[in-house]
């Protein structure tokens, strides 16, 4: 039987499945199976397939072949992840991606979050003569109104600092996500597509009033997404599990819920999803069907935990060289790693423990994958052993994200 091309998947609780090498699918496949979840099994972003030397036709071709392989036709997403220009959407577009997530992170203004009532006045000026924007026409559309997103939440805009706050914070984001959804729009066709937008790159968390904010705007610009991605309390750092107060985070999840339910309603989407196991029961439990969770680097770490088993004097040219440019990689993450955190010579036994089960060594290894595969000379040998251990491959990522997922349905 033929595989289905991809399609969009609705409002049913998905998983995105990141593969950075192309041979990533067949255990991808094994982990969701007999789940209660559907899969995005094509997800890359045009930085990740920059890094990794692909394109859009090469990562939906791969997913395409496996899933063949499997027998597998069911229904099957592809994202074209962290999307940020028009130029960016063509080109997923055109390799059939039908899930586009738009990444205006580069148009939120961050600094709103310390202004002060003047600060924010002036900015918002700026902002309105750059874009042609009648921003108090937009105050006055919320400033005093009051929602009751759920039973057990109401919200206001009474606090005319917050308000401005965030529509600073997320005017110029706003505006991006429309410009992005109508070039989404012209080169789908009469294809049909799903939006997601992203706004989880920030430093400080995206509070419930911002939320509803982003989300009321949407709906009134008529951009209809499926998932939107806020900065959830605490840290998301790759690779690791979450870092916070899971009370604190319980009671901040829960108001996300409900507003993506106001508003939409629209599922709650988890960026950097790898390994945050303690959240997971409190996710699935609260956002029931409206959950999407996306991985990409865990993967690729248990790619590295094959060469532990079948290579590891190309493991340990590999640490080595990571280590080596992990200090210029971290720049575009958030992590707490150090490499003073984790030995640069451990022993055989020590070698698994130390960079594919602490915390440091797994960031170590994760923020350089693009190092490693366009510039140190692995790429190839590390495909190589893949190809040539695809079970045991198989067998690494079924388990270890078959693991996320039952977490995610323990509720």
């Amino acid at each position: 039987m033929d595989v289905q091309t991809p399609a969009p998947l609705g409002l049913r609780r998905s998983f995105g499945f990141g593969d950075r090498l192309g041979l990533a699918t067949p255990g991808h496949l094994a982990a969701v199976q007999g789940t209660s979840f559907a899969p995005i099994f094509a997800q890359q972003s045009i930085r990740e397939m920059t890094r990794t030397i692909r394109t859009p036709s090469e990562v939906m071709e791969c997913a395409n072949q496996a899933l063949a392989a499997g027998g597998y036709t069911d229904a099957w997403g592809a994202d074209g992840d962290h999307l940020q220009t028009p130029d960016d959407v063509l080109a997923v577009a055109d390799a059939g991606f039908c899930f586009f997530t738009i990444d205006p992170s580069h148009h939120v203004y961050c600094d709103a979050d310390s202004m002060d009532e003047a600060q924010l006045t002036a900015q918002r000026e700026k902002l309105g003569d750059d874009f042609d924007l009648d921003l108090d026409a937009v105050m006055d559309l919320y400033h005093g109104k009051s929602y009751r997103v759920s039973e057990d939440l109401e919200l206001r805009f009474d606090d005319q600092t917050a308000l401005h706050r965030a529509l600073v914070k997320y005017g110029s984001a706003l505006r991006q996500a429309g410009v992005m959804s109508q070039a989404i729009t012209s080169a789908s066709g009469d294809k049909p597509f799903e939006l997601e937008l992203s706004v989880d790159e920030t430093d400080t968390a995206t509070t419930p009033l911002e939320h509803l904010f982003l989300g009321l705007e949407l709906r009134r610009r008529n951009v209809v997404i499926v998932s939107l991605a806020p900065r959830f309390v605490g840290d998301f750092e790759k690779g690791i599990d979450y870092r916070g107060d899971l009370d604190a985070f319980t009671v901040h999840y829960a108001a996300h819920a409900a507003i993506a339910k106001y508003c939409g309603p629209y599922k709650l989407s988890i960026h950097s999803g790898s390994d945050k196991f303690s959240v997971y029961p409190i996710m699935g439990r609260i956002s029931g069907e409206h959950l999407h969770v996306k991985t990409a680097g865990t993967s690729y770490l248990e790619a590295l935990r094959v060469l532990c088993r079948v290579d590891r004097p190309l493991l340990r040219e590999i640490v080595g060289f990571s280590r080596g440019r992990f200090e210029r990689d971290r720049a575009t993450y958030q992590i707490s790693g150090e490499l003073s955190h984790v030995s640069p010579e451990p022993t055989d036994e020590a070698l698994e423990q130390d960079y594919l089960e602490s915390d440091a060594g797994r960031q170590i290894l994760h923020v350089t994958y693009g190092s490693v595969l366009t510039d140190g000379g692995f790429k190839d040998r590390l495909l190589d052993n893949l190809e040539r251990h695809a079970d045991l491959h198989a067998e690494f990522l079924a388990a270890h994200l078959g693991k996320h997922i039952a977490r995610l349905e323990d509720r």
